[in-house]
């Protein structure tokens, strides 16, 4: 069977969290399309589970508002443009709050950490590792988070990453095909985040989120507008 999340990242996990990864990314990449419906039974024999776990899943899709729960199983509602908006929006509203709590902290350790995370970044792109440098990039955004110690902010993060993991990964593998190079100002953009909170300017901040958010999102437009360029990045990474 064809995957289209990273099969390297579940290897630890349960069959429930298999499943449930690999359907919100196809749901996400419109691998299914919106408007198909899921019975517990279809999806068990499609992943070669039983119902508990894929249960599960679909109640979990449920809550991110990905399907909808009808008598007979679900129907997909998938994501739209503007709901990309606005998990973009909540990111930027937490991560702002987040570096206005960092300014007044000692912030040594964390930049020590996040120059660590990097330097593998950096490795993930020599060896063209597209997948592990989306999961690296997503980890170094929350090691800041969790850095502030914010029961509340962090449950916000929390419900945002699951999506937001499938987006990053989509966008940067559709980076990889079409610009390669882009990863060099992705990179840039992260040190500038170190840097900002090194130094703890308030206009360095300001421009270390300009490059990193609002760049970020003009990069890769095109990926949510297209079902033929959505298609071939889906496809980048799939594995047998």
């Amino acid at each position: 069977m064809k995957t289209f999340y990273p099969k390297k990242q579940l290897r630890k996990e349960s069959k429930g969290e298999q499943v449930l990864a690999e359907l919100r990314m196809r749901i996400i990449s419109r691998e299914v399309q919106p408007g198909t419906v899921l019975s517990e039974n279809q999806v068990g024999t499609l992943f070669e589970v039983s119902r508990s776990p894929v249960r599960e899943a679909l109640r979990v899709l449920a809550n991110e508002n990905l399907v909808r729960p009808e008598r007979m199983g679900v129907v997909v509602v998938g994501i739209s443009e503007k709901n990309i908006e606005e998990i973009y929006d909540v990111r930027l509203m937490v991560e702002s709050f987040t570096f206005q709590r960092l300014l007044e902290m000692n912030t040594d350790k964390l930049v020590q950490e996040l120059e660590k995370m990097v330097e593998m970044m950096k490795i993930a792109i020599k060896y063209k590792d597209v997948d592990q440098f989306s999961f690296l990039d997503l980890e170094f955004h929350e090691i800041i988070i969790q850095s502030i110690n914010h029961h509340h902010i962090m449950m916000l993060w929390n419900n945002l990453k699951p999506v937001l993991e499938c987006l990053i990964i989509l966008s940067m593998r559709y980076r990889m095909m079409t610009n390669e190079k882009d990863f060099e100002r992705i990179i840039h953009n992260h040190e500038l985040i170190i840097e900002a909170i090194d130094k703890k300017e308030t206009e360095l901040v300001n421009l270390a989120f300009d490059k990193n958010f609002h760049d970020v999102q003009n990069q890769v437009e095109d990926l949510w507008t297209d079902e033929e360029i959505l298609k071939v990045v889906r496809e980048y990474s799939v594995q047998e």
